[in-house]
């Protein structure tokens, strides 16, 4: 049975942060990137604050249980993606898209100019994945301020220079 896709509620705040520590597990298969295996995934309150917004959508199993999410927040005429996570086991069965779309669709209906995101641009299921669904990478000299602070921000945290890019589909 394929996933539901739907708003986020508050009591689902306690369910994300489970599924993005199930969902960065993959990065074991990285040693470069396996210490974000043990990183600590976004607070429940971060996802209240993202839930409030109107700007998350979950994917639910067949019991309604949250099995991946997309956490966004709008920032002028842009939808930004912060996370998008699917538990482990779920991979590959296409929620991620459907999440994407959710987002593209909260965009298109609001009007908004763009979708972004800043991702791995060597991670299979990362920078190639969202250019499979239209999402293009951003040369660092077209960047606007907000997502180049959001990539200086990153190597601040520990991300190699260079290991990230700004992405954005355009949504007219």
């Amino acid at each position: 049975m394929p996933a539901i896709i739907r708003l986020a509620v508050p009591q689902d705040a306690q369910r994300l942060p489970a599924i993005e520590a199930s969902a960065a597990q993959a990065f074991r298969m990285i040693e470069a990137l396996s210490w974000l295996a043990e990183s600590p995934p976004m607070s429940v309150e971060r996802h209240r604050q993202l839930i409030a917004l109107s700007t998350c959508w979950v994917a639910l199993d067949a019991e309604n249980r949250p099995q991946g999410f997309l956490s966004a927040e709008r920032d002028c005429s842009d939808l930004h993606i912060h996370e998008l996570s699917v538990m482990q086991s779920m991979q590959g069965q296409g929620i991620g898209r459907r999440l994407i779309e959710a987002a593209k669709d909260y965009a298109r209906s609001n009007r908004l100019s763009f979708v972004t995101l800043t991702t791995f641009k060597h991670v299979p299921w990362n920078a190639p994945f969202y250019a499979r669904v239209g999402f293009q990478a951003k040369a660092a000299i077209d960047l606007d301020q907000r997502l180049a602070a959001i990539l200086s921000e990153e190597c601040k945290h520990g991300f190699a220079p260079g290991s990230r890019c700004a992405m954005a589909w355009p949504v007219t």
